[in-house]
């Protein structure tokens, strides 16, 4: 079981929820949902609720973008439940004086992975589609099917059944199902998996887990992934399966505010002092 605690006004104990995601795949069968009610929402129409939603992941997007964060990554293959390889990163995604995005590597031990390799579309899903954003420029791309209402933990959401319209080689998608939170329309949990697997003539295989993501109120506005957890078999045509876990994090959320200088002749001038 991975009941991770969904409230618009208190955080998420991540130390508690790591334990639970270590104690086994029962991690499915209660994940502090209740059952799913499938009757149309009242006094709105889900077309008006997609559009609602992906204007405010829109928004969310675009905030997001202005938020240093730390994102720690660790990718486990087991035997039962043993842990026989391992690779870890941890990345804090800053801005430079320029204010220009980067990624400021602070901790990466060797890789001891032997069963399976990251590949390039590992980790532009654990930073691209893992803290999946669904917005109105993304709509095109997918089938968007209503699913039902269905409580999570302390909130209201409304369940939506997401499908890519193409499956495209050179072109990650998700796959799966969104909540989103009633009151504040907006994503609060996804469950799904990035497409496409890739199966190459060659005999290499490219497949990827399943995974769940989590997010947290941050700001007292937008919901900001926390915590991503991916439990699963991965199932190779050409070689065995391979059970895999993967721990995603993203903290210490804080607001890019820019520093303004001012240049006089070549110079940098001290700031104003404060009255």
């Amino acid at each position: 079981m991975f009941p991770m605690k969904l409230s618009r006004f208190t955080r998420l104990n991540l130390f508690a929820a790591i334990c639970l995601a270590f104690a086994g795949s029962a991690f499915a069968q209660d994940r502090g949902e209740g059952p799913l009610d499938p009757a149309p929402p009242k006094g709105v129409t889900a077309q008006e609720i997609i559009q609602k939603f992906a204007a405010r992941e829109k928004e969310f997007e675009i905030a997001r973008d202005n938020y240093t964060y730390r994102q720690s990554v660790k990718v486990q293959t087991l035997d039962g439940d043993t842990p026989d390889g391992e690779y870890q990163e941890v990345v804090d995604v800053l801005f430079d004086d320029k204010g220009r995005r980067v990624e400021q590597v602070v901790f990466a031990p060797q890789s001891s992975l032997q069963k399976v390799t990251m590949t390039q579309e590992d980790f532009q899903d654990i930073r691209r589609l893992m803290p999946f954003v669904l917005t109105t420029d993304e709509i095109p791309e997918y089938n968007i099917t209503y699913a039902g209402q269905q409580r999570e933990d302390e909130l209201n959401t409304y369940v939506f059944d997401i499908q890519p319209k193409q499956i495209e080689r050179k072109k990650r998608r998700f796959q799966g199902r969104v909540w989103v939170d009633d009151h504040d329309f907006q994503i609060v949990k996804t469950y799904g998996k990035a497409v496409p697997d890739a199966f190459e003539t060659s005999g290499g295989e490219n497949v990827f887990p399943k995974f769940t993501t989590y997010r947290e109120q941050i700001d007292g506005k937008y919901w900001f992934p926390t915590y991503t957890l991916a439990d699963d078999m991965l199932h190779f045509k050409n070689a065995r399966d391979v059970h895999i876990r993967e721990i995603v994090k993203y903290n210490n959320y804080k607001r890019f505010e820019a520093k303004s200088r001012i240049i006089y002749e070549g110079q940098e001038l001290p700031p104003k002092p404060k009255d």
